[in-house]
């Protein structure tokens, strides 16, 4: 079983963006991240823990400008956010504690209804192809040929 944690080596080598987002809770500009028109079939892990957050399927364009997902595979947190004046609900990583983004009620009402806006410096995708190698076969199943 893998063990997933916020691992000092890796947070030692984010670029400063990367961990601007994932360490101190900050946003992407909209329609900057590199994964924003990603629809290549695979899973989107923490950039940090590795730990597999959300699957290609359920990835979708909002128009908002961020990655959105109408909900996640697994090891997501989330928490009461007041910053900025705004009341929202934050999501972080659970075992690598990184800011990934916020949910928002206004998705797709036919998939739950939920929007994950999540900014694309938090991830590491992995395409399909490599999810065995690296360690993520038992995810396969909830990763449709979207492209």
């Amino acid at each position: 079983m893998t063990t997933y944690f916020k691992n000092p080596d890796v947070i030692a080598t984010l670029s400063p963006e990367e961990f601007r987002v994932t360490q101190q809770s900050g946003t992407e500009r909209p329609g900057t991240g590199k994964l924003l028109a990603n629809k290549e079939p695979g899973i989107y892990v923490d950039i940090v823990s590795g730990e597999p957050l959300f699957a290609s399927s359920d990835k979708y364009e909002s128009g908002c400008g961020w990655p959105s997902f109408t909900k996640p595979i697994d090891n997501v947190t989330e928490h009461h956010d007041t910053t900025h004046g705004m009341i929202r609900t934050e999501v972080r990583s659970k075992h690598g504690d990184s800011h990934l983004g916020h949910v928002f009620p206004d998705g797709p009402r036919d998939r739950g209804g939920l929007r994950y806006c999540i900014n694309s410096a938090s991830l590491r995708f992995v395409h399909r192809d490599d999810m065995e190698a690296e360690g993520y076969g038992k995810y396969l199943d909830q990763v449709e040929d979207v492209a």
